[in-house]
């Protein structure tokens, strides 16, 4: 709901409103089921959280600690675009990963996400790949924003290390990375050259990862939309007139001038 107001400007009250009388008038029944209890009911059928023959020690871990991480990562793809519109298996099968490798980093980032899978005895949905590469970007732009982390050389495969911290200050770390350049350029503005402002302003302004720049927050259709089919260009044989092309019954009747021909032409169609 909170998605559907964002993009029609609508305040959430009178949606709401809207919404409860439309539901009461036409009689409809909306499942409760939300994406927490999506995301418990998945990690359930998970083979990760029990000491077996089949999983290796250092690869077993709570389930009350993997379910809330993986609640977090997947409330972070909810706020920024990953989630709305699509199937959210894969999302939750992405996040559940990663939240799975954040815990013990050291004895899991060698762990791909199909071994993983096949570990957990799950089925490896095809998009989960996708989901997990949106995911590790988003993470990526978020430690960029903080101080301690800008030392080291940060990557896909060791940001897993840090998702505790970056999932602890989300919303600092999101509204800055994702801050608009004029937003950001009328602050420098407002700032004077010599105060704190305008130093803290020259610091956050390093923006992305790897030095580069900022992006508004906007949905994976809207930064990678997908491409359009052309169609190839008519060769000069092709236009080329042979006077074999055929002759529309539109293009007949243009020809044809007095009613006696009109009629005469009907005929021979009924003849046909």
């Amino acid at each position: 709901m909170g998605t559907i107001c964002s993009l029609l400007y609508a305040k959430q009250e009178l949606f709401a409103s809207v919404y409860l009388s439309l539901q009461k008038e036409l009689g409809l029944s909306v499942p409760a089921l939300s994406l927490a209890d999506l995301v418990k009911t998945h990690l359930n059928s998970f083979r990760l959280f029990q000491h077996t023959a089949d999983v290796p020690a250092p690869f077993v871990e709570n389930k009350e600690k993997v379910v809330a991480r993986t609640m977090q990562i997947v409330e972070l793809a909810s706020e920024t675009w990953l989630v709305t519109g699509r199937h959210p298996v894969p999302i939750v099968t992405a996040a559940a990963f990663l939240a799975w490798q954040s815990l013990q980093p050291a004895a899991r980032l060698a762990c791909t996400l199909a071994r993983f899978c096949k570990l957990a005895g799950v089925d490896l949905p095809p998009p989960a790949h996708l989901r997990l590469k949106e995911l590790l970007e988003i993470l990526l732009r978020m430690a960029s924003q903080l101080a301690w982390l800008r030392v080291f050389n940060v990557d896909k495969k060791t940001v897993v290390k840090h998702i505790g911290d970056l999932l602890q200050h989300r919303i600092f770390l999101l509204k800055n990375a994702f801050c608009p350049e004029d937003e950001e350029e009328q602050q420098r503005g407002e700032a004077s050259p010599g105060s704190p402002g305008a130093a803290g302003g020259a610091a956050q302004g390093e923006g992305g990862p790897r030095g580069g720049k900022r992006r508004p927050l906007l949905p994976p259709c809207l930064i990678n939309p997908r491409k359009r089919l052309r169609t190839a260009a008519p060769s000069a044989s092709d236009s080329a007139v042979t006077g074999e092309e055929p002759i529309s019954d539109s293009e007949i009747e243009q020809y044809l001038r007095g009613p006696e021909e009109i009629r005469a032409f009907r005929k021979a169609q009924a003849w046909l």
